[in-house]
């Protein structure tokens, strides 16, 4: 979980003009999205078992709110950083990414227990 946070806030001090991303519509979001779609993974997986078999939605709830919680500061971040600039859009691509990840995650568990 350290490695993915320490990995997305070493991306986000990179000046604006140091990234040649593609000429697609949105990428920036996308990769957004998977970044805290592995965030999302590795905080489940760094949950303790007795939490997650004991609470689904309380785990769910407590991944979603470190990604949450994450890339509010990483957009308050990047702030500071020349050629940066904060954005909702960047913290909704974060969340469905998350969103994404948890819901495959339930969804899993769910289908293991025989719920579905």
């Amino acid at each position: 979980m350290l490695v993915v946070m320490g990995t997305i806030f070493f991306l986000s001090h990179q000046p604006g003009d140091s990234f040649e991303l593609p000429g697609l519509f949105n990428f920036d979001k996308l990769l957004h999205g998977v970044a805290y779609g592995v965030l999302a993974a590795t905080v489940l997986f760094a949950a303790p078992m007795e939490l997650r078999k004991r609470s689904l939605f309380f785990t769910a709830a407590l991944a979603m709110a470190v990604c949450l919680l994450y890339g509010i500061s990483d957009e308050f971040h990047q702030s500071f950083i020349p050629g940066r600039y904060p954005s909702i859009w960047d913290i909704i691509a974060d969340l469905l990414g998350a969103t994404v990840v948890v819901w495959l995650w339930h969804r899993r568990l769910m289908v293991a227990q025989g719920d579905v």
